[in-house]
């Protein structure tokens, strides 16, 4: 495997000034005079005019290796600059670290071959394509349980012919390359077999069919269904090991959760910065609406959502950063994140009555935009169910709740929390 360049020298918070600079004087104008449709607002030539002016801004790609002109975040690092870009939905793109590229990115860094790293991570790094992860599949296959992977891969002279189908597969149309999960030994609900590997999207025998239509609208190249029929994948195209994509995908999937978090709270908190202004204006009943102690409320419990999400996100990262098993952690950020994103963007349309639910303000793009994410990277019910089992199977171990969250459990934690999804 791989390793990660060297963290840069870097002030996040300059970084984070930055940030909230650019994202202010360049993307929200256009963001706003699109309604936050990306494709409506130009598609991938935005994309690329907006990742220029975040590259002369000094802003573009903050979690990619310093080898391509990144700073080399680590995952606490990340936490406030990726929230700062996610308060414009446009602005994760713009800063090259949107969903599917930026999880895509992490494992790369982390698992590909120095051939591989050239072939397919500098390119994506540097902002001169897009990529997919073609993991999900219609059911019974592979969705929030990856066990039921159906998709085969089957060895063949010189390399893998893959066959199946994937759906709801993000950024597919217009993608550069995919990096596929198939399974290369056992059967749909054994929890090993599956291999990762990477494909050129153009190759012969990949299909991106019609984009699945979903609420959201911020995300480039649709989620597509993918067929691949016969797909050959030479064997310097496998990502990690042979029947090691279980093990693999852990790499990418709990960075992935936490960053898709750390966006999608800086959208919640633009929800919020509305309302507030909003009822500070707004007189009702013959009073300040904002000092009317309904309109508190609503702003108080946001700061709550608010403050709860980040502390939970930062406790995340800490496990992730320190190597420490952080499967607990992030399904619980998870969950609350994704929970509490929604709730801020509801009460700020509350406060805001009849305009919240109009396109005058951005309040109702928002709430299509954060509510899938109660879906997307695993239901809540799936987390909560892994939460439980994994406390559960702790106390079986003598780990009491307690010792995990006063810290005097140890290592005992970390082995009674080792299964992973």
């Amino acid at each position: 495997m791989s390793g990660a360049a060297g963290p840069a020298s870097v002030d996040v918070d300059d970084l984070v000034r930055r940030i909230r600079s650019f994202i202010a004087d360049v993307v929200l104008p256009v963001e706003d005079a699109h309604d936050g449709d990306l494709a409506a607002a130009g598609g991938d030539g935005l994309r690329r005019e907006l990742q220029q002016a975040a590259r002369a801004a000094g802003v573009f790609a903050p979690h990619a290796p310093t080898e391509y002109g990144g700073f080399a975040l680590g995952m606490r690092d990340r936490n406030r600059p990726f929230q700062a870009a996610g308060y414009a939905l446009f602005g994760p793109t713009a800063l090259n670290i949107q969903a599917p590229d930026e999880g895509n990115l992490h494992l790369l860094d982390r698992v590909a071959t120095p051939e591989q790293r050239e072939r397919y991570l500098a390119p994506l790094a540097r902002g001169d394509v897009r990529s997919a992860f073609a993991m999900t599949e219609p059911h019974p296959g592979a969705g929030a349980d990856p066990r039921a992977l159906a998709t085969r891969a089957e060895r063949v002279d010189g390399g893998w012919r893959i066959s199946g189908a994937k759906t709801f597969i993000t950024g597919a149309d217009g993608a550069s390359f995919f990096i596929v999960m198939a399974r290369t030994s056992g059967s749909p609900g054994d929890a090993g077999g599956a291999t990762l590997f990477l494909s050129p999207a153009d190759a012969r025998g990949i299909d991106v069919g019609r984009h699945v239509p979903t609420i959201d609208r911020s995300m480039l190249g649709g989620h597509c269904d993918v067929t691949f029929d016969e797909l050959f994948v030479p064997d310097d195209g496998v990502l990690g090991e042979v029947d090691g994509g279980m093990t693999a995908i852990q790499v990418r999937l709990g960075p992935a959760r936490m960053t898709h978090a750390m966006r999608w709270l800086g959208a919640a908190m633009r929800a919020h910065d509305v309302a507030v202004a909003a009822v500070g204006e707004r007189d009702l009943f013959g009073h300040r609406l904002g000092d009317l102690g309904l309109a508190q409320q609503l702003i108080a419990d946001n700061e709550l959502d608010l403050a709860s999400s980040q502390g939970l996100i930062e406790r995340a990262c800490a496990d992730l950063d320190t190597g420490a098993d952080a499967s607990l952690s992030t399904s619980l950020a998870k969950v609350h994140v994704a929970e509490a994103v929604g709730r801020i963007v509801d009460r700020s349309m509350q406060l805001c009555g009849g305009r919240g639910m109009s396109r005058d303000l951005p309040l109702a793009r928002l709430q299509a935009e954060v509510r899938p994410f109660r879906i997307y990277d695993g239901p809540s019910e799936t987390h909560r169910w892994s939460v439980a089992k994994r406390v559960l199977r702790g106390s079986r171990d003598g780990v009491a709740p307690s010792d995990r969250l006063l810290g005097a459990a140890g290592s005992a934690t970390g082995s009674a929390a080792g299964a992973g999804r």
